[in-house]
């Protein structure tokens, strides 16, 4: 589709596959083409998929850009938030599968998604921001409050703890973590299974679900943002 997603149909099913050739940062152009193969799922598809290149699902925002002046770093992180909102919202059921590294932002982008798949290996998985003198916006502790088990919240967002995916899953990054050899098929039989519930009800679920949460985080990203 574009130099950093490619975008596949197969029996009712969008594949996203993220691979710019470097980090998979969450650039601009990254974002831009993740929400123009959302918008084309939402079109065409039943279920979405999102994936990276093997060992890698996305290494964060383009730290260039962060460490960079004041008004890129709001327009990168205000475009962050809406694409990160736009996948926990989006109306159709959404997997993600988690190919090997996903840090700081990647590993928000695995909060947003209805079920996470993770290839089992020497890969990384967590919130390091404060590791490397960053501060997680609200979105992104709001998201991480939802979809983590309480017990690892503080650890995994004030403590930047990373983790291997078994442990993921247990964190609540990952619905599971399953061998190299078995990730395709595993993407494939969650995607059949979550392609046969009711599609309206299924929408109305996931609003109700998450609605309040949007919310929240839409009323205080602006205050948030002027205040940096």
């Amino acid at each position: 589709m574009t130099d950093f997603v490619d975008y596949q149909m197969k029996d009712g099913v969008a594949t996203l596959t993220m691979n710019d050739g470097k980090a998979n940062a969450f650039g601009m152009g990254m974002m831009a083409a993740l929400t123009e193969g959302l918008d084309r799922a939402a079109a065409l598809a039943d279920v979405v998929v999102i994936v990276g290149r093997p060992g890698l699902l996305c290494g964060g925002f383009d730290l260039k850009v962060i460490n960079g002046p004041a008004e890129g770093v709001r327009e990168m992180v205000e475009a962050g938030a809406e694409l990160l909102l736009k996948i926990y919202m989006h109306p159709q059921p959404v997997i993600i599968g988690c190919t090997g590294h996903a840090v700081a932002a990647g590993a928000l982008l695995l909060l947003t998604g209805d079920y996470r798949v993770g290839v089992s290996g020497d890969f990384k998985i967590g919130l390091n921001e404060t590791a490397i003198g960053l501060s997680l916006p609200t979105f992104g502790l709001e998201l991480a409050r939802d979809r983590l088990d309480g017990r690892y919240l503080n650890r995994a967002t004030m403590g930047a703890e990373l983790y291997p995916p078994t442990t993921a899953a247990e964190v609540g990054y990952l619905d599971e973590a399953v061998r190299e050899g078995d990730f395709g098929a595993a993407l494939e039989a969650k995607a059949a299974e979550l392609r046969a519930l009711d599609r309206d009800a299924y929408t109305v679920i996931k609003h109700r679900l998450r609605g309040a949460r949007e919310t929240l985080i839409r009323d205080g990203l602006q205050a948030e943002m002027d205040a940096r």
